[in-house]
């Protein structure tokens, strides 16, 4: 069970971070933090990786608090979503929560098919469609959505997660139209080839140097810039759009 929210400083934005606890998002909700902002972490099996990355931030004088819920479950998202509006309005929200489940395409199954969609896509609309009316309400708000370089190329033995991601680069353009009127921006952050644990025994040394042109795996840390300045005042006029950060990959 999460704990109740907390309220942020007075005059300070809330940000809800999903996935949180990875290596992007963790990087992520540090640069939020840092630039100000009351950073939500969240997790689903890795509650314990949240809680401490939100009490290293509080330790450095940071605001942060960790919350715990299962994307894939509709009831318990919509009560953890009521339940951190209950401290108000998230004003900034980071859909960077996502799964792999690789396979060729003939050998795919419906399970994997589902889980990568389920999370990537529904979980998706089970965080943003309750927080919208909210934000609309405050006249501001930035929903920056973690997306991938495979939703623009392809990457064989992922048509599943390429699927997800592609999804989010067209809900982004159509959500982005509906509320650039009421000061709330609504992007898309690519991502190419990074540096995490989670992709670090899937691309050699070889294999970057072959597939970027920068010859090199970007880090966690210069995604979550960019997700910073987009979610800052000065992008203000940035909507709509996909921003590859990918090293130069087509």
């Amino acid at each position: 069970m999460s704990p109740s929210p907390s309220r942020p400083a007075s005059g300070v934005r809330r940000a809800l971070v999903t996935g949180g606890s990875g290596g992007i998002g963790a990087a992520i909700c540090e640069a939020l933090a840092r630039a100000g902002m009351h950073v939500i972490v969240h997790a689903n099996s890795r509650i314990e990786q949240a809680q401490a990355l939100a009490q290293r931030l509080r330790a450095q004088g940071l605001e942060a608090e960790a919350v715990a819920f299962d994307l894939r479950a509709a009831a318990a998202t919509a009560a953890a979503v009521a339940a951190l509006l209950e401290a108000g309005p998230v004003q900034v929200l980071v859909n960077n929560a996502g799964v792999h489940d690789d396979a060729v395409f003939p050998g795919m199954t419906e399970q994997q098919w589902e889980r990568v969609l389920d999370v990537g896509v529904n979980g998706f609309y089970r965080v943003t469609q309750p927080l919208m009316l909210p934000m609309i309400r405050t006249r501001w708000g930035r929903i920056i959505n973690i997306t991938s370089v495979a939703a623009l190329i392809g990457n064989r033995g992922q048509v599943n997660y390429a699927a997800a991601k592609g999804a989010l680069h067209a809900a982004t353009k159509s959500l982005a139209l509906e509320v650039a009127s009421r000061g709330i921006t609504v992007n898309a952050v690519a991502p190419g080839i990074i540096a995490t644990p989670m992709s670090g025994g899937a691309f050699d040394a070889a294999a970057i140097a072959r597939l970027v042109p920068a010859q090199r795996a970007g880090t966690p840390e210069e995604v979550a810039d960019l997700v910073a300045f987009l979610a800052s005042e000065r992008a203000g006029y940035i909507t709509g759009q996909v921003i590859s950060i990918n090293g130069g990959m087509a």
